[in-house]
């Protein structure tokens, strides 16, 4: 059992080292293709300028535009006229870069704000089609506390890109966003009351998916956000949907106010008394109540020991200390022996000595009445309901107000941020094909790079040692169900050490049961006589039985029309033969 056992583990174990060597020699290829990029390799090649395959909003891909079309902010600060944002930006490729050629718009100053933007090809109108946002962020060297967002400016004739700024109207803003330990991933749209037309931010609730690592793993990602006209919408990180909802049950605050709020000018009568429970009127405090006993006392049991010396300091000038011989009075002060503590305090204690401090015995605190119901409380008091003044109801938030440009305006403490890819349509098949030229052919590239499961697998188990128990454990369970299944016999041993009674039949193991009872002793026989004729009886009655098997199982075969017998008949004749040997 134990030797098949440890065939299939080894068996496992290198087929675990065969994948694990396919990981590390595809890892080299990927390697020599960076040192020599002209060689061909299926999941490299040079990047082509995308295209979009159909009617789209906005696309920009920065591989030969550059900063074509993008306008960085002049804006000024609101005290002096320099410009408040002062971050740099780049179009470069990024620090490993899979695909030769293919670059992105970089945020390239640390802790400095920055913001540029661009006019959309069309506007954006939320009529009949959904909107789809898509474009890609990297951050390159992780990220500390800044943003990746973008906004997607509202339609104004008189917006002016150069003066893009923090309070520039937006319609919607969607991105990722970290700080500390806070990651985030908005999706926030600016609703207009039809009331007031005053414009309020209603943010989505946080998608159902940790979002550390794609903050951590320093990958580009994919970030798309999809507004449908039944007004619902879709967030997704690398084409998984992580978030889905409802402008009418997941937005915050609420797209609808309530229809009746409460009335301001109903105020609580004086009379009103909403305290459950209140201090006992009857309860007087006792007369041996000492509310200013202190908590702690000195131990009043305490003795000063016999042998404690008052006089002595618990620190002296350390004896074997020396001025050293470079000290300047007037650069250094005055030098000072530096000071150990006392020999003679080790026995006993020196200095003023004092009791130590106990718990006081007799503290009780302050009183305080004990508590009871209050008869006269009359239960929370709630003002009375009144219409809504500002109440609407808004069947269609889905009609936001028209889009014109799309802008980042942002803040960082790292640097290094890529953004690429833009795409805005109303397509979503356009969009795929999109992801299809673009962030497709970059995930392959680091994927490529990426080690195989084998490798991820024990690469996980060396930072948690504890998973080689998992993983022993899950290879060995399924080799031992699969050989208790198929080899039971190595699992419970030769047919001689057990057997299943199914049937009445004569069956293994019988003929022992006829032959095992017990003789009872003769009086007055020798014990070595009466031993030798047991054994001979035994003997007897032992081949009987294999007799009498042999007859009932003959006679079950004519009663089954003869023939040649099956191969269980078969079986149990070896097995009557096997027994005749043993008994011999």
């Amino acid at each position: 059992m134990w030797l098949h056992f440890f065939t299939c583990l080894g068996i496992s174990g290198l087929a675990l080292v065969f994948a694990q060597r396919s990981d590390v020699d595809d890892s080299k290829k990927d390697k020599e293709f960076q040192q020599n990029p002209d060689s061909s390799q299926p999941h490299r090649s040079v990047q082509k300028p995308p295209k979009p395959a159909g009617d789209v909003h906005f696309v920009a891909s920065f591989d030969t535009d550059g900063f074509e079309g993008w306008v960085v902010s002049e804006a000024a600060n609101d005290d002096t006229d320099d410009n408040r944002y002062g971050g740099m930006w780049a179009v470069e490729e990024s620090y490993n870069q899979k695909i030769p050629g293919n670059k992105g718009l970089v945020m390239k100053s640390r802790a400095k704000h920055h913001a540029i933007a661009a006019y959309l090809q069309k506007p954006f109108p939320f009529k009949n089609k959904p909107l789809i946002v898509q474009y890609e962020v990297h951050f390159q060297d992780g990220i500390q506390c800044g943003g990746a967002y973008l906004k997607l400016l509202s339609e104004d004739d008189q917006l002016d890109l150069r003066k893009f700024f923090d309070k520039t109207p937006y319609t919607i803003m969607f991105g990722p966003d970290k700080c500390g330990h806070n990651y985030k991933l908005h999706f926030i749209f600016r609703h207009r009351d039809p009331v007031t037309g005053a414009f309020e931010e209603k943010h989505a609730r946080k998608p159902d998916v940790d979002l550390h690592s794609y903050f951590t793993d320093k990958r580009p990602h994919l970030y798309t956000l999809i507004v449908r006209p039944d007004n619902s919408y879709e967030i997704r990180i690398d084409e998984i949907s992580v978030s889905k909802g409802s402008f009418f049950h997941d937005m915050t605050p609420s797209i609808n106010p309530p229809k009746e709020i409460p009335d301001p000018s109903h105020q609580k009568p004086e009379d009103w008394d909403d305290r459950p429970q209140i201090a006992d009127p009857e309860s007087v405090k006792p007369n041996d109540w000492d509310e200013d006993a202190p908590r702690n006392i000195p131990d009043p049991t305490a003795e000063k020991p016999d042998n404690w010396l008052d006089e002595e300091p618990e620190y002296i000038p350390d004896p074997g200390s020396k001025k050293p011989s470079d000290w300047d009075l007037e650069m250094d002060g005055e030098w000072e022996e530096p000071k150990i503590p006392n020999p003679l305090c080790k026995t006993a204690g020196c200095g003023t000595w004092t009791a130590p401090i106990i718990a006081n015995p007799n503290y009780r605190g302050k009183w305080k009445a004990p508590m009871i119901d209050n008869p006269k409380y009359k239960g929370a008091w709630i003002p009375r309901k009144i219409p809504n003044p500002n109440y609407f109801e808004d069947k269609n938030p889905f009609e936001m107000t028209s889009i014109g440009a799309i802008g980042l305006e942002l803040w960082s403490l790292t640097a290094n941020i890529m953004f690429d890819n833009f795409i805005i349509s109303s397509d979503e098949e356009v969009v795929k094909q999109w992801v299809k030229d673009t962030w497709a052919k970059t995930k392959a590239g680091y994927d490529a790079d990426e080690p195989g499961l084998i490798m991820q697998l024990f690469m996980a188990a060396d930072k948690r040692p504890w998973l080689w128990g998992v993983y022993i454990f899950t290879v060995a369970l399924p080799v031992i169900l699969f050989i208790s299944l198929f080899w039971p016999n190595l699992r419970f041993g030769h047919p001689d050490d057990y057997y299943y009674k199914k049937t009445d039949d004569v069956q293994l193991g019988d003929e022992e049961k006829l032959v095992t009872k017990e003789q009872p002793q003769q009086s007055g026989t020798p014990s070595h006589v009466q031993q030798a004729n047991e054994e001979e009886t035994n003997g007897m009655r032992k081949e009987n039985a294999l007799t009498e098997m042999k007859a009932d199982f003959e006679m079950s075969a004519q009663a089954q029309g003869g023939g040649e017998p099956d191969r269980g008949q078969i079986a149990v004749e070896e097995i009557l033969r096997h027994r005749k040997t043993r008994l011999e």
